[in-house]
């Protein structure tokens, strides 16, 4: 036993485990082990006794915090089920979005129930569509004289989404002027997400457009996620509800993102918010 393990009690070495998880939700036992001092071994007995109390969960490799686990989950709930969640603010915001398109233009548009809700609203419009959302593209191609383009891949049939699993496919020669996004959560990291594939698509995605517009309703500012996919500084703007937490928009407004206020009257004129 090192100086340092034996200096480190136990339940110091609990508060520092848990101090790490909140603040990075994931670690590799390695992680652990340089961060403590105590041996391999000890730190797994560690990790056995902190599960057994439901303070951690192990993993292969390392360990994730309990709230994690309950982000996970959210951000892999059936399509069908999220899409129930907000449904006016999401088709407010997806009504803003669109609004902001003209005819012609190629855009992306990624797997998401706020980004789905464009549906009803590009139905009149005719653009160049690529997106990875499969229910989307059905709509888009049943209803609507958009072109519409899908990556290829696998259909991921809960999240409805379209994710290939080798990074030179079809999206490489793809260009568009703006990226609309949907995602889990919206915060000073950045755009968050909480599955890694998802995350995966749309940091592919991302490379394709010259502006990223995220769709956001009022509740994703709160949520803490696991993934960053990109920082502030990618966001063109970013289309939100009435409810947005004020704080959430001086933010936004201090790295310099265009932020627009969607209301929940259709007839109402969209309100800008402009950067400081």
């Amino acid at each position: 036993m090192s100086d340092w393990e034996g200096f480190m009690h136990e339940r110091e070495r609990w508060q520092l485990i848990g101090a790490m998880l909140r603040e990075r939700s994931v670690l590799t036992v390695r992680e652990i082990v340089a961060a403590t001092g105590a041996s391999t071994a000890t730190i797994r007995r560690d990790l056995v006794q902190l599960e057994e109390t439901g303070q951690l969960r192990r993993v292969h490799g390392g360990v994730e915090a309990v709230d994690a686990l309950a982000q996970r989950d959210l951000a892999t709930r059936a399509f069908s089920d999220s899409r129930a969640i907000h449904v006016e603010r999401k088709r407010a915001i997806a009504r803003a979005a669109v609004g902001l398109c003209e005819d012609g233009e190629s855009i992306i548009v990624n797997a998401g129930t706020t980004t789905y809700e464009m549906v009803g609203a590009l139905a009149n419009r005719r653009l160049t569509v690529l997106t990875n959302s499969f229910p989307m593209a059905q709509s888009l191609v049943a209803g609507s004289e958009n072109r519409v383009i899908l990556p290829g891949g696998e259909v991921y049939r809960k999240q409805g989404i379209v994710i290939s699993p080798f990074d030179d496919d079809a999206i490489q020669h793809y260009t568009a002027s703006k990226m609309f996004m949907s995602c889990f959560g919206l915060g000073p990291m950045g755009v968050i997400e909480g599955d890694p594939l998802i995350a995966r698509a749309e940091a592919k995605l991302l490379k394709r457009a010259e502006r990223l517009i995220v769709l956001v309703d009022s509740s994703k500012f709160e949520r803490r996620g696991v993934i960053a996919v990109c920082p502030l500084s990618r966001i063109h703007t970013v289309i939100t509800d009435e409810d947005a937490p004020e704080a959430s928009l001086d933010m936004l407004r201090s790295a310099g993102i265009e932020v627009l206020i969607a209301p929940r009257d259709a007839s109402d004129a969209v309100v800008k918010v402009t950067a400081a």
